[in-house]
């Protein structure tokens, strides 16, 4: 008898998966042979490039910045079109295991981690808050998988979550490219990408309280039963 197919459970739930065009490539891929760990460290590998690319939008002179931001967004929504795929890919291969688990969250935290922090280093960024955007993003993912561990299901809300993260920098980022500077406000040298990191550190700390909330009421719940 065959073994069983691994099938992920308690996956983000994503209305693009039900899309065609997205169901159409993640076939495509599949039948390719290529690999959903691959897609998963592509997709860092984006996250990366974006991080070091704002980091430097500071450091070059014009016209560079408004492409790096321009750069910085495509990695953006890049790495969560990777982030889409992988899994898509994975199971339409019959590749999925419980070893992709892996590949699916630990590159996560590293983009998380190399994208705020080279955001905070950007032109109109402040370093301090893109540590805390980088370190409040990756506890969001923690609350959430000790969660899982305790016997909760996964819990994706926001208000900034993964996609709510990445879609505030893409707008400025894409703001900040396409924009005339006198347009672009600045406050004791710090501009609108220190203010998105500072809405993202904030959105990510209520984002962590709401899931811890939600995951004590279920363990409380589950203890009370008979």
């Amino acid at each position: 008898m065959p073994p069983e197919l691994y099938r992920p459970t308690d996956r983000r739930p994503l209305a693009s998966r039900q899309r065609p065009f997205w169901q159409k490539t993640a076939s495509v891929l599949a039948s390719a042979h290529v690999s959903p760990n691959g897609i998963s460290l592509a997709g860092m590998a984006c996250a990366i490039g974006a991080g070091i690319g704002l980091a430097l939008t500071g450091r070059v002179p014009q016209p560079w910045p408004r492409i790096l931001f321009l750069a910085a967004a495509l990695g953006a929504q890049l790495r969560l079109i990777a982030n889409l795929l992988d899994g898509m890919v994975a199971i339409a291969s019959g590749r999925a295991s419980r070893v992709g688990e892996l590949f699916n969250e630990i590159p996560d935290r590293v983009s998380d981690a190399a994208f705020f922090i080279g955001a905070g280093y950007a032109a109109g960024g402040q370093a301090v808050a893109g540590f805390v955007a980088a370190c409040l993003a990756i506890m969001t993912a923690y609350v959430r998988a000790v969660g899982k561990a305790a016997g909760v299901s996964n819990l994706y809300q926001g208000p900034m979550a993964k996609q709510h993260r990445m879609f505030v920098m893409t707008l400025v980022c894409v703001y900040l490219a396409l924009s005339p500077a006198s347009w672009q406000p600045a406050w004791k040298g710090c501009g609108l990408i220190a203010a998105a990191l500072w809405v993202i550190a904030a959105g990510a700390l209520i984002t962590c309280a709401r899931r811890t909330h939600r995951i004590a009421c279920v363990l409380r719940s589950s203890k009370e039963r008979p």
